[in-house]
């Protein structure tokens, strides 16, 4: 299955290189999410920046987190799919690298959505008990 399945009227928020790392804390409350793509201008990716690198960059930093800024803990080596990628590409990414939050670029390499573990995960549910209601249903019907 495409990606594009996945993400279909899923939104994707931005933040810039120049923001606080206050306000990225703020904003991943807020919308309950787990990552902010980095993007200057809402269409090119600079980075990608997580929960996760505000929990790695803050020991040892707490009196200094109104002088973070989201340029100082992003990641900038992003990993991207297409809407034509497929889910098992992304949970193989997703595994091997570790990452928990894919952005989505289009043709022209702009970006367009997000996909994040919890999409592919759902989605590989979903698709697991559909085998397992049609096996119980081939095994009812004694064929």
């Amino acid at each position: 299955m495409k990606i594009q399945s996945l993400i279909e009227n899923k939104r994707v928020r931005t933040i810039t290189p120049q923001d606080s790392v206050k306000h990225l804390v703020e904003c991943l409350n807020t919308f309950h999410i787990g990552a902010l793509v980095v993007s200057s201008n809402g269409k090119s990716i600079d980075g990608i920046v997580s929960e996760r690198d505000v929990v790695r960059a803050l020991p040892g930093k707490f009196d200094m987190i109104e002088d973070l800024y989201v340029r100082d803990i992003m990641t900038v080596d992003v990993y991207t799919c297409t809407p034509d990628s497929t889910v098992a590409e992304m949970m193989e990414l997703m595994t091997s690298r570790r990452i928990r939050h894919v952005p989505v670029l289009d043709e022209r390499g702009d970006l367009i959505s997000i996909l994040s573990i919890g999409d592919v995960v759902k989605h590989h549910v979903s698709e697991i008990l559909l085998e397992i209601q049609a096996l119980k249903d081939y095994v009812a019907s004694g064929n």
